[in-house]
């Protein structure tokens, strides 16, 4: 008995950019309905397709779940895939839809807070003894790039039954979203996202280092990806010097939102992040100054802001008579990190209940380091 193997691909819908689907689910029969499509477009695009299985995800999702370390979409398809079509059976169209708006299993859900492109993907495979379908999947390496564009009848079927317009319809392999997906992050300047996704993807014990393109180091190691935390202090120090005075506050913010863009990229690809000589337990990064002095008042805690990203860093400090004592920064990655980063410093520091918001960057008189107003 052969192999089973599986040729892994999607069919990528690009949407207009005013449109949005109702819904990101199709039931049992409109997935079974889209398969046949799918297997009418193979029939034409890639002659022997029919020798093999297909095997259809009913549903829709955005790129960055379906580029997931150890693929874990398409890694459910193939379980699915070898408990109806087991290498022994006959050819068959397999498609998994969902029953009362829920997909089979939960690691074929689509993550919704995810979806906001204009591009949603329906993952597919072709699955049989290994030796037919890797010659099927060299094949589809060469057809789809050249002429992967979806029959008139599925792209007209899928406008019809999500209710959007569409602007293109069109087969990928699995090595060509990926090779899309490192164009469209170059093109966006980030590069060094792609070293540490595509080593997490095909070989996730690989050591890599990048450079983003604010000049921050980007480390992939032990399935972790890992950075210094973002010290006013050291960005100054490596960049800030250089800049003038009133400029420093204004670029220090945009390598925060840099970080930012990365911090929400890793979670949508599900990589883990972690920052060197981080002070605290949280993924969040904090660097801790000194202790508090039980000498003095209570420690405020204060936030610095920055115009379009709203909080973009804690300072706790303790009144003195010459001014402020500084105990800690904090910068929480996002707007679900705040409220935590905001208790851990108030429990760490014993600092009275509530957030003094600055309204700026607050810098020191030389602008060398973070400061409170």
């Amino acid at each position: 008995m052969s192999d089973l193997l599986h040729s892994p691909a999607v069919l990528a819908l690009e949407l207009d950019p005013t449109q949005r689907p109702a819904r990101f689910v199709l039931d049992r029969d409109e997935a079974a309905e889209l398969a046949g499509h799918v297997a009418a477009d193979l029939a034409r695009l890639l002659p022997g397709a029919n020798e093999a299985s297909l095997v259809v995800g009913g549903a829709l999702y955005d790129p960055a779940q379906a580029l997931r370390p150890a693929w874990p979409l398409f890694a459910e398809l193939g379980e699915l895939a070898r408990r109806g079509a087991p290498a022994d059976a006959p050819p068959q169209v397999l498609a998994f839809g969902a029953h009362d708006g829920a997909m089979p299993t939960p690691a074929l859900e689509p993550d919704v807070t995810l979806v906001g492109g204009a591009m949603l993907l329906v993952p597919w495979m072709l699955s049989g003894p290994a030796d037919r379908v890797q010659a099927l999947g060299q094949r589809m390496e060469l057809e789809f790039v050249a002429r992967g564009e979806a029959g008139a009848r599925t792209a007209d079927w899928a406008m019809r039954t999500l209710g959007v317009r569409l602007e293109h319809a069109r087969y990928l392999t699995r090595h060509d979203l990926c090779a899309m997906m490192c164009i469209q992050l170059e093109h966006a300047g980030l590069s060094a996202f792609w070293q540490m996704l595509e080593a997490a993807l095909f070989a996730p014990e690989r050591v890599e280092q990048a450079l983003s393109s604010r000049g921050r180091t980007w480390n992939w190691s032990d399935g972790v990806a890992s950075t210094g935390v973002p010290s006013y202090a050291a960005w100054h120090a490596e960049y800030g010097a250089a800049l003038p005075a009133a400029e420093r506050a204004h670029a220090y913010a945009g390598w925060l939102f840099e970080l930012r863009q990365y911090a929400a990229m890793l979670a949508a690809h599900r990589l883990p992040l972690a920052f060197h000589d981080n002070d605290g337990e949280h993924a969040w990064p904090l660097q801790a100054l000194r202790p508090s002095d039980p000498s003095l008042p209570p420690a405020v805690l204060f936030a610095h802001e920055a115009r379009g990203l709203g909080i973009v860093a804690l300072t706790a400090a303790q009144p003195r008579g010459d001014g402020w004592r500084l105990l800690a920064h904090a910068w929480p990655l996002d707007a679900g990190t705040l409220d935590g980063a905001v208790d851990e410093l108030a429990r760490r520091y014993a600092a009275e209940p509530g957030l003094h918001r600055m309204g700026r960057i607050a810098l020191s008189a030389d602008s060398a380091d973070l400061a409170v107003a």
